[in-house]
């Protein structure tokens, strides 16, 4: 598995369907977030079960993302007119409705692979999430197996985390949500901060 945190996010340009539901032939994730933070959400198939708990959860959090500047894109091996009958049909008949965001379709394996995050059989995603900064840099990546769904909550948190070191240049100790203090790099700032919050991590 590689590790893609520090690295320049890889490009791509795939057919897609857009958070308006606008299909199109050539989504670029470079072009779509320019200036902007990405998350780059990974799944596994269209029309299955865990998969649609963790896509309407994340279109319940749009506004959040959209609220600190983040473009967000899902990503499967299926084909764009299949994320479109996805979206179309009602989340009680198995669909995921109109959720918010792009959902871009790697029919050809390229991007799951160029983010190492393919599956040997069956050759679909992992549940790969990624985070990368305004300058296309990947900051954050986790990577779930198959049958494990992740916490939509916890990528808020990073880019929250990663704003305020921008921010502030400070660093964001264990458990660090927004609002708390942070912590200064050094030997001083560690037993500063440990001697007021140890007993609290």
């Amino acid at each position: 598995m590689s590790v893609l945190v520090g690295k320049q996010a890889p490009d791509f340009t795939v057919p897609a369907v857009l958070g308006d539901g606008q299909i199109v032939d050539d989504f670029n994730l470079a072009q779509a977030t320019k200036g902007k933070y990405a998350v780059l959400v990974f799944y596994p198939l269209d029309f299955t079960f865990v998969c649609p708990t963790e896509l309407i959860a994340l279109d319940h959090r749009m506004d959040e993302f959209t609220s600190r500047g983040v473009e967000v894109i899902a990503v499967s091996i299926d084909s764009h007119f299949t994320h479109n009958a996805w979206r179309n049909t009602p989340i009680n008949e198995g669909g995921i409705g109109p959720v918010r965001y792009t959902m871009a379709a790697d029919i050809a394996h390229s991007v799951v692979k160029d983010y190492d995050v393919e599956a040997e059989a069956p050759a679909v995603a992992y549940r790969g999430s990624f985070l990368i900064d305004r300058d296309g840099v990947v900051r954050h990546q986790v990577v779930n197996d198959l049958p494990l769904g992740r916490n939509l909550d916890e990528l808020i948190r990073m880019v929250d985390a990663l704003q305020f070191f921008e921010e502030n240049g400070e660093v964001c100790p264990a458990g660090w949500t927004k609002g708390d203090a942070g912590m200064n790099a050094s030997p001083e700032g560690v037993a500063d901060y440990l001697s007021k919050k140890a007993e609290d991590l």
